[in-house]
């Protein structure tokens, strides 16, 4: 009984641990894409001023959402610095739209093409991100391996959720 106790909980902690580096995994491609994106920005943001007489405020919430992820320790406050950052991103490329000339160069044509591909890139991310949260939460969750993950402080992981703010378009005036 003692040998099959303790090769259980070998196999399940094994498994844990398994499933704690699958899930970084996943996050660190998020991340990736993420870091792809922000850049982006700053060629984005010169091809755009340079073309137009740009609002600067915009500009400023891009540059400070873009420092809050670079400054930004745990997953949580990763999340919340992307979803400040998505917001004025939105600004951004609604401002752009009032800038026919602007739409025209081949820079910023390049640049949006650019934008758009690490945008498919990081929603394939994420939602591999939260199919390994779902996967990894199941497994901590299961009777009876999680008093082992109890045990050993593997605890359920937050989904990848987007900001409550992301399904309004953002108004910008001129």
């Amino acid at each position: 009984v003692a040998v099959v106790l303790v090769g259980w909980v070998w196999t399940t902690y094994n498994g844990l641990v398994q499933a704690r580096a699958a899930l970084d995994a996943t996050w660190a491609q998020v991340e990736t894409q993420y870091q792809r994106r922000f850049d982006l920005i700053p060629n984005l943001q010169a091809t755009v001023q340079g073309a137009a007489d740009f609002e600067q405020e915009t500009f400023t919430a891009v540059t400070q959402a873009r420092s809050q992820w670079q400054g930004a320790g745990s997953r949580e406050e990763k999340i919340a610095a992307i979803n400040g950052f998505d917001s004025a991103l939105s600004r951004l490329l609604v401002t752009v739209e009032a800038y026919p000339t602007l739409q025209a160069t081949q820079a910023f044509r390049d640049f949006q093409t650019q934008i758009e591909g690490t945008e498919n890139r990081i929603a394939v991310a994420r939602r591999d991100y939260n199919e390994g949260v779902r996967g990894y939460n199941v497994y901590v969750r299961i009777f009876p391996r999680n008093i082992l993950a109890n045990l050993f402080g593997y605890e359920p992981a937050a989904f990848f959720a987007s900001d409550e703010d992301a399904a309004q378009a953002p108004q910008v005036q001129f």
